[in-house]
């Protein structure tokens, strides 16, 4: 069963709603007969985006609107809120989803302000913009934030990505905690944490779904049951990577600090060996 915020007529918006996830979950929410609005970057994009959704389930041609946005715009996200309450009322659903990863390094500060800007601060400000009018609704309601398994583990490679992710993880516990301790507040929040999904970010040169991959699908309906359960930390599996396999690579890590052992232990060589002793010891 699902969550009662997923009813009928009620409003979802959708950042990054143009691609991936972010549509694959507009149109689940437009096939339960939701009010739909995704936000991206204006373009042919959005507007094809628009016309898949229109032909989605129940959904009609005025339930679902689309809007430029650029997320690490503040002005753009105060707009995107005045559009959504003039159109359909106000938001029962807020999915800030959008996100990039055009790479990064520690000592190149190319692209570090825009992945800090659009993967992190756009979630804190869409959350501001957004929850006091949620709350005020006094109704069931859901944010949900994406993250990524990359701002947990925090593996080598792209810093400035896991910075951000590791941001979204910190700013959503204490979302959630102000939620639950707001009166009279029905909103909850959850931190998002898809596994490998091939999308427009992560396709790279690929033409067809690696194997190991899951569809956008199948995680917004892992991600629907595990709202249902009442889960905040939505942990995603995909073909490679089992449940069991992501609890011992983030209990590894946990333990990093706890052993005194040095960051990123798992892929220092000295602890080669004893990571992989860890895998097959640990129940």
């Amino acid at each position: 069963m699902n969550h009662p915020a997923f009813s009928k007529s009620n409003v979802a918006v959708i950042t990054g709603g143009a691609s991936g996830i972010g549509l694959a979950a507009a149109k689940h929410f437009a096939g339960l007969g939701m009010k739909v609005a995704i936000a991206d970057l204006g373009g042919e994009k959005l507007e094809a985006a628009h016309g898949e959704i229109v032909q989605t389930g129940p959904a009609l041609a005025e339930n679902v609107i689309s809007i430029g946005t650029d997320v690490t715009r503040i002005d753009d996200l105060k707009k995107l809120k005045e559009l959504v309450d003039k159109a359909f009322g106000g938001t029962d659903i807020l999915m800030n989803n959008a996100g990039i990863q055009p790479g990064s390094s520690v000592f190149d500060a190319k692209n570090w302000d825009h992945i800090i800007a659009t993967n992190l601060m756009a979630i804190v400000h869409g959350c501001q913009i957004f929850g006091p009018s949620m709350i005020e609704r006094q109704k069931p309601g859901l944010i949900i934030n994406t993250g990524s398994k990359q701002g947990i583990t925090t593996p080598p490679g792209d810093p400035a990505y896991n910075v951000s992710k590791s941001g979204v993880k910190t700013f959503t516990e204490a979302l959630q905690h102000e939620l639950r301790n707001t009166k009279d507040c029905y909103v909850t929040a959850h931190l998002f944490i898809p596994g490998f999904v091939y999308t427009a970010l992560t396709k790279g040169n690929r033409t067809e779904k690696p194997s190991g991959a899951w569809t956008p699908e199948q995680t917004v309906d892992f991600m629907m049951k595990s709202i249902a359960a009442g889960d905040f930390y939505i942990l995603c599996p995909d073909n490679d990577v089992t449940r069991d396999l992501d609890e011992k690579r983030i209990l590894w890590a946990a333990n990093d600090i706890i052993q005194n052992r040095p960051p990123l232990s798992r892929w220092h060589p000295d602890f080669e060996s004893r990571f992989a002793a860890f895998l097959k010891e640990t129940p």
